[in-house]
């Protein structure tokens, strides 16, 4: 199957409530439309997610997470300016409402933009069908480490976890493998200072570096200012 039939059906499989796996340039990520709640309530069964733990979203650019209704204040936009696209997760406050378990429960969202070929693909299929954005999570049962390899990624994607519940399909068959082990950076700008919740694919003095910049410098936070956020997994 060529990788643009491949698109094509997972863009069906979409649009048919169901979710699709991918590769990222970190791990193999795990995606359905955001605003289908019927297609993250499978996507959630599937990966075994319990709780309240938020998904995130995949977009192409900044200037398409801006028509979403999503806010970068100086520090997130100057992070996104230089990492994106890359493994870099910012999470930013939103005005839109999505399916349950997509946003975190004071509505903030976490954003991907990913820098792998077929990821960007798949994203700006999905736009073109008008289908909202594809949500980005990695492919592996809770609990598990996330998958890399292609072998990996077909190997989890014929395995049933159960037998009511709907397996993922797989983009390019599984043909191509994910950029690497280690996960993206995750970024929370919602409070008065930005917090760094995950450090993978950038190191933490790489990330500090970039919101140390003149450009991003806020007035002194007094303890009342701060917003203690979820943690993404």
């Amino acid at each position: 199957m060529t990788i643009g039939r491949s698109i094509e059906k997972a863009v069906a499989r979409l649009a048919a409530d169901g979710f699709v796996a991918y590769p990222t340039e970190t791990v193999w990520g795990l995606g359905a439309c955001a605003d289908r709640p019927v297609a993250i309530e499978r996507l959630r069964a599937w990966k075994g997610r319990r709780g309240d733990s938020p998904l995130a979203v995949l977009v192409a650019s900044v200037e398409a997470a801006i028509d979403l209704g999503c806010s970068f204040d100086p520090t997130a936009m100057r992070l996104a300016r230089s990492f994106w696209p890359g493994p870099l997760m910012l999470i930013v406050p939103c005005a839109r409402s999505w399916a349950p378990g997509v946003a975190r429960t004071d509505g903030a969202l976490g954003l991907r933009c990913s820098s792998h070929a077929l990821a960007r693909s798949l994203v700006e299929a999905t736009e073109a069908a008008g289908l909202g954005p594809l949500t980005t999570t990695s492919l592996n049962r809770s609990g598990s480490p996330p998958t890399t390899r292609s072998a990996e990624a077909r190997a989890l994607a014929a395995a049933r976890p159960g037998r009511d519940l709907e397996s993922p399909f797989l983009l390019a068959a599984g043909e191509v493998d994910a950029g690497g082990a280690v996960p993206s950076s995750i970024v929370d700008c919602t409070g008065v200072e930005p917090r760094i919740l995950r450090v993978g694919a950038l190191d933490r003095a790489v990330l500090e570096a970039a919101w140390m910049h003149p450009a991003c410098r806020r007035p002194e936070a007094t303890p009342s200012d701060r917003i203690e956020g979820e943690r993404i997994p």
